[in-house]
């Protein structure tokens, strides 16, 4: 009974002293027994009483179990409440009651005041008593530090990813164990082990790393794993879908976490980093490694032998700058939008003048691609809609911003909604940062420029004009774009790209006018990079288009499509090496050539970068330079252009680029074993012949440590009186073990080092082993730095020969594309466009015209169109017709067909005829935009005013049913006021699509025919009989169907009530509308009559004044 009791004493002592916190003082309390044996009355009393007072049942099955606690504590426990929890115990002898205290004066505020009772129960120790005191003040010191507060159990759900009832029950039950555990003891002195809730060494080491870096997600090497820590540990447990082992999650001493002596902490395998780093960079984080930079072998024979391993941040990466893995970063599904182009890109403006709708702003970008070595550069003035930002940013799509200084609310507002989402239009969610911008910033970022690149050409003596001229293209850039450079090369420092801007070569204008510049609006309308529907690329212009085989052919295509060129002679030749590929098509060298492209695995591009940078593999090295010199070996007989057997300068130059890296390529692979690199051996990587002296030196240490040991073998066979030399064995990766029989350890000297064993026998290391084997390792980690820093230097080598590596790498590229466009050349129904002089007025004919996307996506076959715009007349077409019948897939189609023409590609038409167009602009489409505080009638007008101001005679625009945002009266009105503008004040090629049929007259009153009134064709039924598209008695009830074909004239209705018809709006409701809609129409002809009535009555009696207006009337009628 004793013993059971004792059993049970540990759980009932838990729930009492825990409930003994919530008791009330009670206002008559029970007389102290001087027995310790309670009588049948107390006890009941007692019963009712704890009854009343005690919430929590012992439940050993729901975590309520705690640890065994002291036998001291027990008691002193058991004596301080009686209650029916200790009814079952055994009277204790006196001599126990007096040895301990029964009760602390904590208790007495809440149960009963054992010191004010007629009868002690003994004598109690005062030393005893304030031990008591003290242990009891920690309990509830800890229990209020825990539990305490109202929020803390909210706090603690909150921090451990709101876990289930269960693991909240062991969880808990696993810190009360742990209190239990910290609790001190009566007796003098610490519990041996208890926690003391300070941090490792390695977890300050971390801390420190981490206060520099706030910013930064820290992926810390800890042995064989690398580790996350604190909040970092739950960011990548959300984002990488691995275990959070719960712990502190801030970096301070918050007092929220003080009851928490560890980080929260994830961690992933070291063979891993590369693909979990890359997902962290991609979900918009920025990711910092943490490595040992020291290794256990030097460790061990350094200095710092009981200190933790040295460790510093070596990598940091963001979207704008991850390049130290091979392929682009993953984008998230299919609809996560097109993917964006990779670049960074840094902004920068000053208010230029005026305010309102009149507010001009200056603006600087520099927008670089770390992944190709690309660097855009731009300085312009923008408007109150800052579209040209907005075109920029469309062309550029950046992965990751940096705003230097406070940029303007309109800016701003665009940039958060252009890369705020997770489906915007660069393809997904972009990183933002911001630096600020001081009053002298001009002024220190010119001087640092000038110093960044004046130390260039002092290391780079060789090319002093050619590198003198460039920098003098750097020193003359616009001052906001200086600014934007200086703040570029200190950013990327960090990241250690800032060699990047060496590449001076590759500094480009964005607003070169070799190019044809296609705004924001106008890619979203025409649909150039990514559908309207679910903003992927299928079904855009680019995937018509892309037929390439290679990652940088179609990068390059990307950038061919978004600019299409302006000067007549390069598309010209563009298109004849189209044509010449498409003609060539089946013959040996264009197979070759393709042949080759296939066979191209590795992005060149991005792998040449990743060795300019100094961050390329061995394995990568080796398949980049063996890819180089089997492009190169493949044309290695083409001395000149002449020889490639082509015609077109655009391929037969770059053909012949290819065989002049072949000599470069093989001075850098004869040095390699291709073997070792292929394994990524570091020690073999190169031939014995070009090894460094170092490499040499550590190898040769290594092998006359190995050659000692040998020796070693006979030695320690004497020591075990054996004739022959002992055999060294390896077991669970302990290499030099000398086995000896368990029956013949009388011989082994008691200086051996018993390493393991079996029943059968033991294994040793003896003295001299360990010296050697200490001496062999610290050999191969000093072979292993060696060999690094030998491969780096090759690396730089390499490096110094980019450009012209470069050069035969974009070769390939172009000639990837133009047999893309060869490709789309071959679809039936293409033909080659013809470019009319450049003094020609400005014309733009197609004949059989069709939409180059929809017939890829149409199950039927697309039907196509004949068109033609030309200066002085038509210059522009007003379309009309009936809703859905096909006219915005028309002035789109026409659009599309001119931008291919531009690129350099065949068109879907019989025949195109064109003079270079230098812009296209359109407006279609009903949007607001929240973000700026613009209604659809806004943005509407606010796109036309920037055609209406941007639009050259030259240019080709289309206005998409304009003025349908405002009342009938005010659109007809500003549309009317529009066509006449843009046909006579501009004068430039324009497609007008609109349902307000009155313009029709206006179109018709225009001088010299400048607009023609064009429709689509359909035809209406009712009843299975086919009605006239003007009948007075129409009733909705027509079936109309769509002939797709444009034909002269004016369509009079747009027959909205069969698209209704079409949504399934119900018949009741389409009756009415159908009624209301005749019922309007006549009352309108009334109006008209009674006008034309009243103007003829005028001319009968004042003469032929009104004789126009009459005319008009009546034909309107």
């Amino acid at each position: 009974m004793a013993g059971s009791t004792q059993e049970k004493k540990p759980k009932l002592v838990k729930q009492q002293s825990l409930t003994s916190f919530f008791t009330p003082k009670g206002g008559s309390a029970p007389k102290t027994q001087s027995q310790p044996q309670s009588s049948p009355l107390a006890s009941r009393n007692d019963a009712s009483v704890a009854s009343k007072k005690r919430p929590l049942q012992t439940d050993s099955d729901n975590g309520n179990e705690g640890p065994a606690l002291s036998p001291k504590r027990s008691k002193v426990d058991e004596d301080s409440a009686q209650s029916t929890f200790f009814a079952k115990s055994p009277p204790k002898p006196a001599a126990a009651n007096a040895a301990h205290p029964r009760s602390s004066p904590r208790t007495q505020q809440y149960v009963y005041n054992r010191s004010s009772q007629a009868d002690g129960g003994g004598s109690v120790g005062e030393e005893d008593d304030e031990a008591e005191k003290r242990r009891k003040a920690q309990l509830h010191a800890k229990f209020v530090k825990k539990l305490g507060r109202p929020d803390s159990m909210a706090q603690l759900r909150r921090k451990n990813f709101q876990i289930d009832d269960e693991t909240q029950a062991l969880d808990g039950e696993e810190a009360e164990e742990a209190d239990e555990e910290e609790a001190p003891q009566p007796p003098k002195g610490k519990k041996k082990g208890a926690k003391t809730g300070k941090l490792t060494p390695m977890e300050l080491q971390f801390l420190d790393i981490k206060r520099k870096n706030l910013d930064t997600l820290l992926i810390m090497e800890v042995g064989y794993k690398f580790r996350f820590f604190g909040e970092d540990a739950r960011i990548a447990a959300k984002e990488l879908s691995i275990v959070c082992i719960p712990g502190k999650f801030r970096y301070d001493e918050h007092p929220s976490e003080a009851h928490l002596d560890r980080f929260a902490s994830a961690s992933i395998p070291v063979h891993r980093l590369p693909v979990h780093a890359k997902r962290l960079v991609a979900a918009g984080h920025k990711v910092g490694v943490v490595r040992q930079i020291e290794t256990a072998a030097l460790k061990k024979a350094g200095d710092n032998r009981n200190a933790p391993f040295v460790r510093k941040l070596t990598n940091v990466y963001t979207k704008g700058t991850y390049v130290d893995e091979i392929g682009e970063l993953d984008q998230h599904g299919d609809s996560s939008g097109a993917p964006s182009g990779g670049y960074l890109l840094c902004i920068t403006e000053s208010k230029a003048k005026g305010g309102g709708t009149d507010e001009k702003v200056d603006v600087g970008i520099i927008a670089v691609q770390p992944a190709t070595g690309d660097i855009i550069y731009d300085n312009f003035e923008d408007g109150f809609m800052r579209g040209e930002i907005e075109t920029r940013l469309l062309h550029i799509s950046p992965c990751e911003f940096l705003i230097v200084g406070e940029l303007t609310k309109a800016t701003d507002k665009l940039i958060q909604h252009l890369s705020g989402s997770s489906t915007n239009v660069f393809g997904d969610r972009c990183r933002v940062e911001r630096i600020p911008k001081s009053k002298t910033m001009a002024a220190e970022a010119y001087s640092h420029v000038t110093q960044f690149y004046a130390g260039k050409l002092k290391e780079n003596a060789a090319g002093n004009d050619k590198a003198a001229a460039l920098l003098d293209k750097v020193l003359k850039l616009p001052e906001l774009v200086t600014i934007c450079l200086s703040s570029m090369i200190n950013h990327l420092k960090e990241y250690g790209l800032e060699h990047i801007f060496d590449l001076t070569k590759y500094f480009t204008s964005f607003s070169a006018r070799s190019h044809m510049l296609i705004n924001g609006t106008t890619l979203e309308s025409l649909e150039v990079y990514r559908n309207q529907t679910d903003h992927s690329d299928k079904g855009s212009l680019f995937w018509a288009l892309d037929k390439t085989l290679t990652r940088f052919g179609q990068r390059l295509l990307r950038k061919w499509i978004g600019r299409p060129l302006l000067d007549k002679e390069r598309l010209e030749e563009r298109v004849s090496a189209v044509e010449e590929l498409l003609l060539n098509a089946s013959s040996s060298s264009v197979d070759q050539l393709e042949r080759l492209l296939v066979n191209t695995k590795t992005d060149l591009e991005r792998s040449l970068i990743r060795i300019y940078y100094g961050k390329c593999t061995r394995p990568e090295l080796l398949a980049v330079l063996q890819t180089l010199q089997r492009i190169s070996t493949e044309f290695s007989r083409v001395k000149s252009a002449e020889d490639t057997g082509f015609k077109s300068p655009a391929i037969s130059n770059a053909i012949a680029s290819l065989p002049q890296i072949l000599p470069t390529v093989l001075s850098y692979l004869e040095r390699i074993n291709a073997e070792a690199a292929r394994k990524d051996d570091k020690y073999a990587f190169f031939r014995e012949n070009d090894e460094t002296e170092a490499i040499t030196d550590h190898k040769l240490g290594i092998a006359c440590v190995e050659q000692e040991l040998d020796a070693h073998r006979k030695v320690a066979a004497e020591k075990l009186k054996k004739k022959s030399p002992v055999q060294y064995v390896t077991v669970a990766g302990i290499e030099y073990l000398i086995e000896v029989s368990n029956t013949d350890l009388k011989n082994v000297p008691a200086s051996w080092a018993k390493i393991s064993g079996t029943k059968k026998l033991s294994r040793f290391h003896t003295p001299e082993v360990v010296r050697m084997i200490l001496e062999r390792d610290q050999h191969k980690e000093s072979l292993a730095a060696a060999c690094d820093v030998a491969f780096s230097d090759l690396l730089a080598s390499i490096a110094s020969d980019y450009q012209a590596l470069r050069d035969a790498v974009s070769a390939l590229a172009t000639l990837d594309c133009l047999l893309s466009l060869s490709k789309v050349a071959a679809l039936p129904g293409y033909s080659k466009p013809q470019f009319l002089p450049a003094d020609s007025p400005p014309t733009i004919s197609i004949s059989e015209g069709r939409h180059p996307i929809a017939e890829h996506t149409l199950m039927t076959s697309y039907i196509p169109f004949s068109t033609r715009l030309c200066s002085p007349a038509p210059l522009a077409q007003l379309i009309t017709g009936p809703n859905m019948g096909g006219k915005s897939s028309y002035v789109r189609a026409v659009a599309l067909l001119t931008l291919l023409a531009q690129i350099g590609s065949f068109v879907p038409a019989a025949a195109m005829q064109l003079t270079t167009v230098d812009a296209i602009y359109t407006r279609m489409g009903a949007s607001d935009n929240i973000f700026t505080n613009e209604s659809t009638f806004m943005v509407e007008v606010n796109e036309t005013s920037q055609i209406l101001r941007s639009a050259t005679p030259r240019s080709l625009v289309i206005l998409d049913e304009l003025g349908r945002g405002t009342s009938t009266h005010d659109g007809a009105a500003i549309a009317q006021a529009v066509l006449q503008h843009v046909a006579e004040e501009v004068g430039c090629l324009t497609l007008f699509i609109t349902h307000y049929q009155s313009l029709s007259q206006v179109a018709d009153g225009i001088e010299g025919g400048k607009v023609r009134n064009v429709h689509m064709k359909f035809t209406a039924s009712r009843h299975g009989q086919v009605t006239e598209d003007d009948d007075a008695e129409w009733d909705g009830d027509e079936e109309i169907t769509f002939l797709y074909e444009v034909g002269e004239g004016v369509a009079h209705r747009s027959y909205g009530l069969n698209v209704a018809r079409l949504a399934r709006i119900p018949r009741k409701v389409l009756d009415v509308a159908a009624r209301k809609s005749r019922e309007l129409e006549d009352e309108i002809k009334m109006r008209r009559l009674g006008g034309a009535a009243r103007l003829l009555l005028d001319v009968l009696q004042d003469g032929p004044g009104q004789l126009d207006h009459l005319i008009s009337s009546v034909e309107q009628l």
